[in-house]
């Protein structure tokens, strides 16, 4: 049955607690080539600023780091970013903070915003808030990178109405550059007018 409203970040960090990777991003051969799918789909070169929202414990924040001058990496769970500090240990230029979006978007622009595996957690109130945040938040001519699962889960919002609801939200805002579609999920990378 589908819930209603916003996973809570109890939720998260209750499964962080009790299971350490519950969707093993470290060791799955799954999470390993969507991963590289998800970094072969950036654009060329290097990101000033770059945000990704729902880092986890860090195994693709790890990839995405030497792309970025800085990067933000943001998460729910405190048990998640432990690992992920201990995990992106001397990198400087990443900052590892736990916040709450929509309510608790970093501030500034971004010329790169990587949402993964995440706006399907959000109910219908929240995605219309994160588009607001999104659309001061990504900077003039900067992209957005979406993956999601596609298959059955009891999430608000399965992963094409996730991203479809975010693409009308941000309607004369952003600008498709690719739509891909695999076995089990989906990538979407638009750029901001």
């Amino acid at each position: 049955m589908r819930r209603d409203a916003s996973i809570p970040p109890a939720w998260f960090e209750d499964l962080y607690a009790r299971e350490g990777d519950p969707w093993s991003f470290a060791t799955s051969p799954y999470e390993a080539a969507k991963y590289d799918h998800t970094l072969s789909r950036l654009p060329d070169g290097r990101f000033a600023r770059a945000l990704e929202v729902g880092c986890a414990n860090g195994v693709l924040t790890e990839r995405l780091a030497p792309r970025c001058d800085a990067l933000v990496a943001v998460d729910v769970s405190g048990t998640a970013l432990a690992q992920a500090r201990s995990r992106l240990a001397g990198q400087p230029h990443v900052a590892v903070e736990r916040r709450v979006l929509p309510a608790e978007m970093p501030d500034g622009s971004f010329d790169l915003v990587l949402l993964s595996e995440v706006v399907y957690y959000l109910d219908r109130t929240d995605l219309a808030r994160l588009a607001d945040r999104l659309r001061d938040g990504v900077a003039s001519g900067g992209h957005l990178l979406l993956v999601h699962w596609t298959g059955d889960t009891d999430y608000p919002l399965t992963g094409d109405e996730a991203v479809d609801g975010l693409a009308v939200l941000l309607a004369g805002v952003v600008e498709p550059v690719l739509a891909e579609r695999r076995e089990r999920y989906r990538l979407d990378l638009w750029r901001r007018r």
